[in-house]
């Protein structure tokens, strides 16, 4: 793997994908002036600039004014897609089916007992007494997820986005693979969170795979981008686009994944690839 200097770029850079959470934000959540001035820089050549996050639409408030020409971002790890510039409405949904999601929470009782489970809908959060409790979404419902993925009839409920797992004892990585080994033939499975919590999508549904298409739409080829990510959520991510880095923080997954290593996020890694993109222009 190359340096941030040393690596190749595209021959022509059309869409720069990016992660938010120990990749694009500091640790204390916020943008500097210099990633804010790159992005800003990068619009203006013509570059579109993606947001791709494991975040749900609600909490895209730190990056929403910096979205500039296009406004869209791809959230819950590619199971929506939002419009930034109308307030995060969704607009599109790749959700996971409640049946499956039933069956990855019974698989889970069983494989890792003591877990516990959160529901994300496009409407919001709810979870489980025992999850770690969202400070940011008082008004979530609390109840077994059974009760949480419960619909009076089929179809009539509201589209999950995704399911997550939390496990108090576990490591993180072991988590992960027990997961996947007991239900990945039913859900797609990753995670972002430096804590034993797994992100549960719909079979196949991942930040790649949404951002694919968005490209398509747009004739872009995978060779004309640039993507940047740090943690496993984002490993399909740095596989599919043409250049890609992993940042100096990176998750040993997304550093093999990568085609190149950039600095940290709190020493702006992002912006210095993204000026290296525009110097060579």
């Amino acid at each position: 793997m190359t340096s941030a200097i040393d690596s190749p770029l595209p021959a022509v850079t059309r869409l720069i994908a990016t992660d938010l959470d120990g990749t694009l934000l500091r640790d204390d959540k916020t943008l500097s002036d210099r990633t804010i001035a790159a992005l800003a820089a990068a619009e203006r050549a013509g570059i579109e600039v993606f947001f791709v996050t494991g975040r749900p639409s609600r909490w895209m408030d730190v990056v929403s004014s910096h979205v500039h020409g296009h406004g869209m971002a791809i959230c819950a790890n590619g199971a929506a897609v939002a419009d930034l510039r109308a307030n995060g409405r969704l607009v599109e949904v790749r959700a996971l089916a409640r049946d499956a999601a039933l069956d990855v929470v019974r698989i889970l009782r069983d494989a890792a007992p003591g877990t516990s489970f959160a529901v994300e809908l496009t409407t919001g959060i709810h979870y489980e007494p025992a999850y770690p409790p969202f400070h940011l979404d008082p008004g979530a419902t609390v109840a077994v997820a059974e009760k949480l993925l419960h619909e009076e009839a089929p179809g009539t409920g509201t589209p999950v986005l995704k399911v997550l797992a939390h496990h108090p004892g576990l490591a993180p990585d072991d988590f992960l693979l027990l997961a996947r080994e007991a239900a990945g033939d039913r859900a797609s499975f990753t995670r972002s969170s430096p804590t034993a919590l797994l992100e549960i999508s719909a079979l196949g549904v991942s930040k790649a795979g949404t951002l694919a298409a968005c490209c398509a739409e747009r004739g872009i080829a995978p060779s004309e981008v640039v993507a940047f990510g740090d943690m496993p959520n984002d490993v399909e991510m740095l596989g599919w686009a043409g250049s890609s880095f992993a940042m100096g923080n990176a998750h040993p997954a997304a550093l093999a994944a990568a085609s190149g290593v950039t600095l940290t996020n709190n020493e702006d890694g992002v912006a210095v690839v993204i000026e290296r993109i525009l110097r060579s222009r």
